[in-house]
């Protein structure tokens, strides 16, 4: 894509700062309106995206059959299934108005590039509410931004912005960085969807103390909240707890940032998980993992050194998406406590306590809540509880991985941003970085895509509206 002339004169009506799926959704919403629109992006071009790279589906609405998606997933499930996450912690108008939006994205997404696939192995529970991408989320950045190119769209990369200038109820210029010299530009609308402020972890440690410096930040390096922070200072309104996150259990032995998804371990469910005491700590079973998933890094979070430890047997190795890397592996559980760190014989009680209270395995099902749970047993297994007795015992240390964070920009439903004076008349918000409006906390899976992508093409459509 042709770089913009960045002379400080040039008109440009909308200004996207960010380059994932939410910005992406705005610009070429705005651009198909009319309007003259730049995307500034932080990141390299080969960085690109945000944590959109690492995606790999959307949540949908639909009433029956469409496209990968099989049967119907209606706004009642789809709403009772957020409550249930978020604990009723969320704007349910807003909550409600991006379920039954989401149903027209999906066509709106093949129409701008993007190509979907039927649900993989291991996935399988979601192919009634989550369409994938066909080559994950880096393949959706990709077209979304050849279709922009096509557009007239224009970006910028390694450009980013660090100063929107609030002059009453609006933003009158736009400060960035490029190639080593500043520059300013003066847009008629601005929509900011550069998400959340995880990559900046003295930030983090703000909000969670000390042991935040113990997490890993599974997403971009370039989300370091920077526009974020220079408008909460601004007094823009904000939503949100800054120690509410997306934050899962990832594989201890990620990289500290841009892992991805590929880091994740969906074993859990059928595992046992006890922290560096050797000691359970929570229900692994307490839902299904694309519901449930999203608790365990905050989990991990309150446990010491905030790291914890999975344990399988054979029979469950097989029953969960591959890992990235190899589980540690070996004939007895004495054996793998040494080859894990963990107190030999406090891992073996603890394994023993939870197989005494293993009862009828017959009704075991990996896909469904299956009801095979443990007795007597604290905290319970309460689904998919069988006795971990089968060498070899398998192993993975796991670490609290943060996605992105939850305290944002508080938006109406035509995503514009306000002040206590009122609304900013020129500014919009989309994505990680207005999602707290609605994830209060917990996670469903998919959901932010979709959040980004509703979000996305109205804060377009109404950026390029005023613009006009």
């Amino acid at each position: 894509m042709t770089e913009p002339d960045t002379d400080p004169e040039t008109r440009y009506d909308i200004v996207v700062v960010g380059g994932g799926n939410a910005a992406l959704c705005a610009a070429m919403t705005a651009a198909e309106a009319g309007a003259r629109v730049l995307i500034l992006e932080a990141a390299p071009k080969a960085y690109r995206g945000g944590n959109s790279r690492h995606t790999r589906n959307f949540r949908c609405m639909h009433d029956g059959p469409l496209s990968v998606l099989v049967d119907r997933y209606d706004e009642a499930e789809y709403f009772d299934d957020l409550m249930r996450v978020t604990g009723g912690k969320t704007d349910e108008a807003l909550a409600r108005m991006v379920i039954r939006r989401s149903q027209a994205c999906l066509p709106w997404m093949e129409a701008h590039g993007v190509r979907f696939q039927p649900s993989l192995s291991g996935t399988l529970s979601l192919a009634r509410t989550n369409a994938f991408f066909m080559g994950g989320g880096k393949a959706l950045v990709n077209a979304y931004y050849r279709t922009a190119e096509a557009l007239g769209v224009d970006v910028l990369y390694e450009a980013p912005v660090t100063h929107l200038a609030l002059d009453g109820q609006r933003i009158t210029r736009v400060d960035y960085t490029h190639d080593g010299r500043a520059h300013s530009l003066r847009p008629r609308a601005v929509v900011v969807a550069s998400g959340g402020f995880q990559a900046d972890l003295d930030w983090l440690a703000e909000a969670w103390g000390p042991p935040a410096r113990n997490f890993l930040i599974r997403g971009t390096p370039y989300n370091r909240g920077t526009v974020l922070r220079d408008l909460l200072d601004q007094g823009l309104s904000q939503i949100g707890d800054p120690t509410q996150c997306h934050a899962v259990a990832i594989d201890g032995r990620a990289p500290k940032y841009d892992g991805g998804i590929v880091t994740r371990l969906d074993c859990v469910p059928f595992s046992i998980v006890v922290n560096k005491d050797g000691q359970r700590f929570h229900d692994e079973g307490e839902d299904v993992w694309p519901k449930r998933y999203a608790i365990w890094g905050r989990l991990i979070a309150a446990q010491p050194d905030q790291v914890g430890y999975v344990i399988i047997d054979s029979k469950a190795i097989e029953l969960f998406m591959p890992s990235v890397f190899p589980p540690v592996e070996a004939d007895t559980l004495e054996a793998l406590a040494r080859k894990m760190d963990l107190p030999a014989a406090q891992l073996v009680e603890t394994v023993t306590a939870f197989n005494a209270a293993c009862g009828d395995t017959s009704a075991f099902h990996p896909t469904e809540l299956d009801g095979v749970r443990t007795e007597g047993l604290t905290p319970p297994k309460t689904n998919w509880a069988r006795p971990i007795c089968e060498p070899p015992f398998y192993a993975y240390s796991l670490r609290t991985g943060v996605t992105f964070t939850y305290l944002g920009l508080h938006v109406d439903e035509t995503a514009r941003c306000s002040t206590a004076s009122g609304p900013v008349e020129n500014l919009w918000a989309a994505g990680e970085t207005m999602a707290g409006s609605i994830l209060g906390q917990g996670y469903l899976a998919g959901y932010g895509m979709t959040i980004g992508t509703v979000f996305g093409r109205i804060a377009g459509e109404e950026a390029a509206r005023h613009a006009r």
